[in-house]
């Protein structure tokens, strides 16, 4: 699937070997001054239909979207890197999105669907224990944090939970999680931001899979499910 027209396309160095490519999705008018960084799941890279759909939709709403390929994504990889690759990764765009001449005066909330949500989390929570990883340049900018289903855990595996670092944030979080997401269910999450007093709000979709799919029985259709999924996050942008 091409990129779409309205997208800007460019390069990421990330390390003297890599590099990677990410997507402007610059607002068209009424900007908010909030830079949207969307990392992609395991499966699926920045061209994937959900995440062109929340880019496109966030700059529709006045908010500057930009996504990106990990690297072993952008290098036609199906196994994800290590979690320290990953990271850097993240880190490189979070770079770019501070230095980018139609970004750079922008607050940022960083976050992405699945896997590029929880990289996002552990690098804001390793940035808040040592703002040299940035140099304190992303913990200063950062506006917030917003996961497009958040794996809690893996399927069926409720006991391998991955909440730990998330008590090391002090950005707003916003969680928006389908109530039959397999990788943790609504009240999985409640529970934890409960737990750990955590500055977060959980935004459900009944009915929303992994993906924010309905089933065809309910009443709201599917791409208004989307379309009100992304009101509500622009609202909530800090």
């Amino acid at each position: 699937m091409p990129e779409p027209a309205e997208a800007e396309k460019f390069t990421v160095i990330v390390n003297e070997r890599d590099s990677v490519t990410a997507l402007l999705y610059a607002a068209p008018k009424k900007r908010a001054g909030i830079t949207v960084l969307l990392g992609h799941g395991a499966g699926a890279n920045q061209a994937s239909p959900f995440m062109r759909l929340f880019a496109s939709g966030f700059s529709e709403r006045g908010l500057d979207a930009l996504t990106f390929n990990f690297i072993y994504m952008e290098q036609g990889r199906r196994a994800p890197d290590p979690k320290p690759k990953l990271e850097a990764c993240y880190r490189a765009v979070i770079e770019a999105a501070l230095t980018h001449k139609k970004l750079r005066s922008n607050r940022l909330v960083v976050g992405g669907k699945s896997m590029g949500g929880r990289i996002a989390s552990q690098v804001a929570a390793e940035d808040e224990n040592d703002s040299t990883l940035t140099g304190g340049r992303a913990s200063a900018r950062l506006a917030g944090l917003v996961f497009l289903g958040y794996p809690l855990h893996p399927p069926g595996k409720p006991e391998q939970m991955r909440d730990a670092h998330l008590k090391s944030i002090s950005a707003p979080m916003l969680f928006v999680q389908g109530s039959r997401d397999a990788f943790g269910l609504p009240e999985e999450l409640r529970a934890v931001i409960k737990r750990d007093r955590l500055p977060a709000t959980l935004q459900v979709i009944d009915g929303g899979d992994h993906s924010f799919k309905v089933p065809k029985t309910t009443p709201m259709p599917q791409q208004q499910v989307y379309e009100t999924t992304m009101d509500q996050i622009a609202q909530w942008t800090p």
